[in-house]
């Protein structure tokens, strides 16, 4: 037998009344806000399901702004590395001019001018910066400009004019997210795009002795390269060469010394990691713990140099009248620096067409990913307003109900 008390019947009502209130206000929340998960209980499956795909649309979201931003900085080297074209395609005409031997001292001054003003247009490209201000050819290092020119007397003008330019830029290059683990260049290496030919350095320093003292690494144009103690010249060689660097090395055969040589028109990038002194002990680098590229060891012998470089010779030596160098070396390299920048552009060209489908790919999965958010969150209208209006019209019903059968009492009849 259960026993009833007094207040039993009251409790009650006010219990399901509650719960109905509640259940009212679950409703009405969803309806206003068009969402069917109030809280994780409510649906801890789809709950577990929209917080993927609404970070997954946060995250494509996110790749859009960053090809739209990788398309519009390659876009402006472009802008530069074509002006390099140009430019280069016209000191190739002077010097074509100049070599023929058929004009007099001063023609050749005339056109030796003309190419220190395209030497001097040149120098302000490799400098350009972005419309963030971020300079475009400096690797990540994008407050700083990126070459300095270094100027000197040169016979035939007036003026100093540019005698050496000096790349203060890294090797990193700032990337860019795309894709999920997938990443693209916003900006380049100046010593790579404005470089004309493959780079070599000569050590004057006999290896043919020399045994690395203790383990080390050495840093060749970005790539480690690993040394055991104890290896030998022909160790350090081999790593070196199946390092992934760009760069193949050798024993001179005459002095038995080191040469490194790049595989692509870049200057190479060479540091002794941690402290150490492979690079110092085999005559490559010096010991005044400069930073790369300038240090070199001065007995060490470098060829092979930059587009500024091959300007900088085809104006001394239309200055001077020297037809001969002028459809030799200085004519070779700017067709070398011609070759270079070319093949970067091809290279931004293949860059643009991998942003531009990978934006329409990103473009296409956000509506398809936001529908599968859609259908785990949102509420169906028609539904919740039927279930609304069943709960208001039960309510009514009980508060009806519960005033018919709460009775009144003893008390009632006491005041």
């Amino acid at each position: 037998m259960q026993r009833i008390s007094t207040n039993m019947s009251n409790d009650d009502m006010q219990y399901y009344a509650r719960l109905r209130e509640s259940q009212l206000n679950r409703v009405q929340n969803q309806i206003a806000s068009q969402n069917r998960l109030q809280e994780l209980r409510d649906d801890p499956a789809a709950a577990a399901h929209a917080t993927r795909h609404d970070s997954y649309i946060n995250r494509l979201e996110r790749f859009s702004e960053n090809i739209e931003m990788a398309q519009l900085r390659h876009r402006e080297s472009e802008v530069y590395m074509r002006e390099a074209v140009d430019l280069l395609q016209r000191a190739r005409e002077l010097a074509l001019q100049g070599a023929q031997g058929s004009y007099t001292q001063e023609d050749t001054l005339a056109m030796a001018k003309e190419v220190n003003q395209l030497l001097n247009q040149l120098v302000q490209s490799a400098n350009a910066k972005g419309a963030d201000g971020a300079m475009l050819f400096s690797g990540d290092r994008t407050l700083t400009s990126p070459f300095r020119a270094l100027d000197g007397r040169v016979e035939g003008f007036d003026e100093p004019v540019i005698s050496e330019v000096l790349y203060l830029g890294t090797i990193a290059e700032n990337r860019t997210e795309i894709a999920d683990g997938s990443f693209i260049p916003l900006n380049f290496a100046g010593n790579k795009v404005f470089w004309a030919e493959n780079q070599q350095l000569f050590s004057t320093t006999d290896a043919n002795s020399y045994v690395v003292q203790a383990d080390s690494t050495i840093s060749v144009d970005g790539n480690e390269v690993a040394l055991r103690q104890g290896d030998n010249i022909y160790a350090v060689i081999a790593k070196i060469n199946e390092s992934g660097a760009p760069v193949r090395a050798r024993l001179d055969p005459i002095q038995s010394s080191l040469v490194l040589e790049s595989t692509s028109p870049h200057q190479i990038w060479l540091e002794d990691v941690e402290g150490e002194s492979v690079l110092q002990d085999l005559g490559i680098l010096d010991d005044r713990g400069s930073a790369p590229p300038h240090n070199i060891d001065s007995s060490a012998r470098a060829f092979g140099g930059s587009m500024f470089d091959m300007l900088i010779s085809l104006r001394d030596q239309l200055a001077s009248g020297d037809t001969i160098d002028i459809g030799g070396r200085a004519l070779g390299g700017i067709d070398s620096a011609l070759e270079n920048v070319l093949g970067r552009l091809g290279t931004l060209g293949s860059y643009d067409e991998r942003l531009q489908l990978a934006y329409t790919r990103t473009e296409n999965t956000i509506p398809e990913i936001t529908e599968r958010y859609s259908n785990e969150v949102d509420i169906d209208l028609a539904e919740a307003i039927t279930e609304l209006r069943m709960l208001e019209y039960t309510h009514r019903a009980a508060l009806g109900a519960a005033a018919r059968v709460i009775q009144p009492t003893l008390l009632d009849f006491l005041r």
